[in-house]
Parts: structure tokens; C-alpha cells; sequence
């Protein structure tokens, strides 16, 4: 068991939580406290989890807000459990939506999971993870289950959330298959027979529900800490996948830098709270200075951005990333590493783009040069049925920090 007191506990795994209402605040940090002491009575570790539903392939920044959670919880002696959401990714969580989401198939949730536990592994220790798949119970339940776990709650209790209130007053259509994700949600933790769950504010009727549903099966209602939400690059709506304004964790240093670098001013704060390792004391010293302007705000925003690449990809890579971006950015002076092609004669630039990794598909590929995101040396590149033929060296440069060496073989075999 942990060699840390419980009140020490409790501290260090309500630091950050929010929920909006200090009443619930207040209960769930008492009821934690006593499941600690009831935990190190029975000298058995709490069970706390967390749910990602693999909508994307990538795990970005916004992941790892729970996700360092969760590493606390290991580290004081707690079983962590990352549940992959492989059944409720078919709807995808409604709960900061103003809209229904688009729906994944059962294919495309399955082939994004293949990456995600290798990617939640750079921040979990592998060796003391629980890894689940929702889908392995929730793909079983009868429609009777599923009636029985609805007559637990309200119409009324979900119209009052405040993503369907606002649409309900809209006359904006709410799906009724929406409902469902807090059925699922709170039936995973049934099914895991948890002690703790964790989520953003915005879902906590989620975790709620986790409770009411624990109840009805008989089990002790979980606790429930839940954490603010990181905004995105663009500084406003919460970092995901689909809206483009987040920070892979697998992406290389140099973007992950460059990106941080790009966010407004106002997002600092956000980001330094939820995704360094800085103490709050520390960020309000900086920001502070910040704001009497003893330090300029980029030279405040580089020192994040190389924290964060720090964190995943170590010192050394951060400062090559620093580097990198001081030559590239901000002295608009090319990389000094970047990888090549030796083209044999004329070649699509979709398929250039496509084939180094630049993008995922060709159509992701064409859609980059409609946006004028590519260039070829100093000129843009407009058209997707444009064909690339060198005469000994140039680069193709694709958004803002990828760079790609084209090489003729003319050139190749002159210089070999």
C-alpha cells in the first residue's frame, strides 16, 4: 500500500478537481477519504478508471489531463484501469456537444484502438495497467438490461443537462440513441466494480450515473473526480481530433513545440494548470511576470512548449525542438535535418505527400494543397493534379513543420 498518509492522498488526488459545485466537492472528497480507510483496512488498492472512446487514432493532450491522474493513482499503490470505449464509441459522448456526433463504425473504432494503448503506455506504467474493452459486456446486454437500467432514471433528469436543454429550446433534434451513452457509461463501472472514475467537468452526469447504476446492482457507488477540460491551439473549443486543434502526443517534438508556440496568450494558463509538471506556484510566478511584463509572453510560451516536449520525448529532444523552431520560425531559415526522396521523373505531389507520411490518405493528401499548405520551395502548389519533376534539389514544405528533401536521380548519381 501507499507509504503516503491518507490525508495525503486525498491531496494529492483532489489537486484539480472541479465540479462546479462545492457541496459535491466537498462529499466526494470526504467519500474518498473513507474509501481510502476502508481500502488500507482490507490492504487491498482502490479500482479507479477511465474511458477513452478511440473516435481517432491519435491520443493528444487533452487525453492526458485523467490520463496523469490515473498515473498518481498508480503511484500511490491503486489499480489504474484504461477502459477503451469499443462500444461507446458508436454513439461518442454528447456531453459537450451542441449537436449529435458523427457516427463510427464498430471497424473504425476497433482500427484506432490498435494505437491507443501503445500511445497511453508513453504516460502508464504498462506493468500495473488494466486494460479493458467495453465492448467485451456491453455488446452482451439484452434489451431487457437496457430497460432495466433506463427505469432508473428521468426523462426530465437528461433534458436538464445543459447541451440538451439548449437544444431542446432551439427545436434542435436530441437522438434518442444519444441518451444511451450515460446508460453505457455508467454501466461500465458495474461492470469493473470501480472505487473511483475520472472525466472532464462536463461529464459528470456520466459518472453520476455510474453511481446511481452501482446502487441499483447492489454495489457501493464509485466516487467521482472530475477535471476541467484543455482547451485547444485555437485557444477556444476544447482540443480534439475533429475540430484540428490538438497536440498528438505520438506526433515528433518539432511539431509538438511548434504547435504549442501557436496557441493565443489567454489558452497559457489552461495549459500550464493541466499538462506540465509545474506547481501551481510556479505557473503563477511566471504568468505574473508575464503580466507586469518583466518576461514577453513568447519566451513564457517556449518554456511551455518545451515542457510538453519534455514529458514525452525527454530533455534533449526539447531542445533540439527549441532549436529547431528558432531557425525554422523565427529565422525562416530551413531545418538542418529532413528527410528525402529521389524522384525518377515526374510524380503526383498527392502522392509525394501521401507517401511520406505527411498525410493519412490521398484525399487527406488533396485536400492540404486546396488549403495552399503546400509549397514547393517558394512557390505554392494549388492544384491536386500537379506533378513534380526536379532538376537537381528542392523542398516541399507541407503546413508549417514538415519539410521533405526532393532529390533528381541526375542529381543523386552526380553527387554519388
Amino acid at each position: 500500500m501507499s507509504k503516503h498518509t491518507i490525508d495525503e492522498q486525498v491531496a494529492i488526488l483532489m489537486h484539480g478537481a472541479e465540479f462546479g459545485d462545492e457541496q459535491i466537492k466537498d462529499h466526494m472528497r470526504r467519500e474518498l477519504h473513507d474509501r481510502l480507510i476502508e481500502a488500507d483496512k482490507n490492504k487491498r488498492p482502490l479500482r479507479v478508471y477511465c474511458g477513452y472512446d478511440p473516435t481517432a487514432p491519435d491520443i493528444h493532450l487533452g487525453h492526458t489531463v485523467t490520463m496523469r491522474k490515473l498515473q498518481q493513482f498508480q503511484e500511490l499503490g491503486h489499480q489504474a484501469i484504461f477502459l477503451v470505449g469499443t462500444f461507446t464509441g458508436l454513439i461518442g459522448d454528447p456531453s459537450d456537444k451542441d449537436k449529435a456526433r458523427p457516427r463510427n463504425t464498430l471497424e473504425e473504432l476497433l482500427e484506432n484502438a490498435r494505437t491507443y494503448t501503445q500511445q497511453a503506455f508513453r504516460i502508464l506504467d504498462s506493468e500495473k495497467t488494466e486494460v479493458r474493452y467495453n465492448a467485451d459486456w456491453l455488446s452482451k446486454l439484452t434489451f431487457e438490461d437496457v430497460i432495466d437500467m433506463a427505469a432508473n432514471f428521468t426523462v426530465q433528469q437528461f433534458l436538464s443537462r445543459d447541451n440538451f436543454s439548449r437544444r431542446y429550446e432551439k427545436g434542435d433534434p436530441i437522438w434518442l440513441h444519444e441518451f444511451f451513452y450515460a446508460l453505457m457509461q455508467g454501466y461500465d463501472a458495474v461492470a469493473l466494480e470501480t472505487d473511483a472514475q475520472l472525466g472532464a467537468t462536463e461529464q459528470l452526469f456520466n459518472l453520476l450515473a455510474g453511481r446511481k447504476l452501482q446502487e441499483a446492482f447492489g454495489q457501493k457507488p464509485q466516487v467521482c473526480l472530475t477535471f476541467p477540460i484543455l482547451v485547444g491551439t485555437d485557444g477556444k473549443l476544447r482540443m480534439s481530433k475533429s475540430t484540428g486543434n490538438y497536440v498528438g502526443i505520438d506526433e515528433p517534438p518539432e511539431s509538438k513545440y511548434g504547435k504549442t508556440m501557436s496557441i493565443p496568450d489567454s489558452a497559457m494558463r489552461n495549459w500550464f494548470d493541466l499538462v506540465t509538471r509545474w506547481t501551481p506556484s510556479q505557473v503563477d510566478e511566471l504568468l505574473a511576470a508575464v503580466e507586469r511584463g518583466e518576461v514577453h509572453p513568447m519566451e513564457a510560451k517556449k518554456k511551455l512548449a518545451w515542457e510538453i516536449v519534455s514529458i514525452f520525448d525527454g530533455d534533449e529532444a526539447a531542445d533540439q525542438a527549441a532549436a529547431h523552431f528558432a531557425r525554422v520560425h523565427q529565422r525562416g531559415q530551413l531545418p538542418e535535418e529532413m528527410p528525402t526522396r529521389t524522384l525518377t521523373g515526374p510524380t503526383s505531389v498527392v502522392d509525394i505527400i501521401h507517401d511520406a507520411g505527411f498525410a493519412r490518405s490521398k484525399s487527406a493528401a488533396r485536400r492540404l494543397v486546396k488549403q495552399g499548405a503546400v509549397r514547393l520551395d517558394d512557390e505554392r502548389l494549388t492544384s491536386i493534379e500537379a506533378k513534380i519533376e526536379v532538376e537537381g534539389e528542392q523542398v516541399l514544405r507541407v503546413g508549417k513543420r514538415r519539410f521533405l528533401r526532393l532529390v533528381s536521380v541526375r542529381h543523386q548519381n552526380g553527387a554519388l
